[in-house]
């Protein structure tokens, strides 16, 4: 359904001219045909990433820590290389600590009614110690900060500088 521009009356179909005014109708342009598929999409202008986005992806497990430390652009950047390298080791260390707590977790779990109950309070915060941890390095790498962890923080810097 159509309407004039000029009065805003509604327009019969085809009709060149608005009964109400009588002003001319433009004719409606022709839908133009649109092509599918990928090659329909427009080219992005920059595909790469800021520093800040790809320290903070690469927290995310070590496999984008690993690429990001193959890519060609990110490998040369110490902010991405820092990041990728302090992941890694955070990735190395908690899985330490998992299978440490898990040792420690067996041998409380022995003692009867308060061992699982040591058992579920260790899990859980360790669950919500990491989490916490792993929160505010995402926030740091995306604010252009270098947030150093104890111990891990050094050897990432030096190994980010090589």
């Amino acid at each position: 359904m159509a309407f004039c521009t000029k009065c805003g009356a509604k327009l019969e179909e085809g009709a060149a001219f608005c009964a109400s005014c009588g002003a001319p109708v433009a004719a409606p342009a022709p839908p133009t045909p649109t092509p599918s598929g990928p090659a329909s999409r427009p080219p992005a202008a920059n595909a790469d990433l800021t520093p800040n986005v790809a320290g903070m992806l690469a927290y995310f497990t070590f496999i984008p820590a690993i690429l990001f430390l193959l890519i060609e652009p990110y490998n040369k950047d110490r902010f991405v290389r820092f990041h990728a390298f302090q992941s890694l080791f955070f990735c190395f260390v908690w899985i330490v600590f998992w299978i440490a707590a898990a040792i420690v977790g067996m041998l409380v779990a022995l003692v009867p009614v308060i061992g699982w109950t040591l058992l579920a309070f260790l899990h859980a915060g360790i669950s919500l110690a990491g989490l916490v941890l792993w929160v505010i390095l995402v926030a740091k790498a995306y604010q252009n900060e270098k947030f150093q962890l104890p111990f891990i923080g050094p050897m990432a810097e030096v190994q980010a500088n090589r």
